[in-house]
C-alpha cells in the first residue's frame, strides 16, 4: 500500500508558476511508473507527466515546453512544475503510482485554478 498527498496548488494568475509535490508514505520502487493526472470539470482525466518503468519522462502534448515533472532520489518526492499557466490548465492535479493492476494508486488531488 503506498498513500499520496499532494500539495502546492492554489489560485495563480494566467502566465504564473506553481509547484506542485506529491509526498508518498514510502520509497517506491524505480520499476514502476508514475506521474501526475489532472481532471477539469466536465473533462475525463487526462495525463500531464509521467515517469516511465524505465525511468523515461513523458509529456502531454500541452505540457511540453511549460511544465517539468521530477522526482527526488528516494523516490518519495515526486514535483510537477508549471510554468507560463492558462486558464485552461485549471483542473484537479492527482499523482498516480501504477505498478500493475492491482497496485493503482492515486492521491486526493490538489486544486490548481488559473484566473485573475
Amino acid at each position: 500500500q503506498v498513500q499520496l498527498v499532494e500539495s502546492g496548488g492554489g489560485l495563480v494568475p494566467p502566465g504564473g508558476s506553481l509547484r506542485l509535490s506529491c509526498e508518498a508514505s514510502r520509497e517506491i520502487n524505480s520499476r514502476v511508473a508514475m506521474g501526475w493526472y489532472r481532471q477539469a470539470p466536465g473533462k475525463q482525466r487526462e495525463m500531464v507527466a509521467f515517469f516511465t518503468i524505465s525511468g523515461n519522462t513523458e509529456y502531454a502534448d500541452f505540457a511540453k515546453g511549460r511544465f517539468t515533472i521530477s522526482r527526488d532520489n528516494t523516490r518519495s518526492t515526486m514535483y510537477l512544475q508549471m510554468n507560463s499557466l492558462t486558464p485552461q490548465d485549471t483542473a484537479v492535479y492527482y499523482c498516480r503510482v501504477h505498478a500493475g493492476p492491482l497496485n493503482d494508486y492515486w492521491g486526493q488531488g490538489t486544486q490548481v485554478t488559473v484566473s485573475s
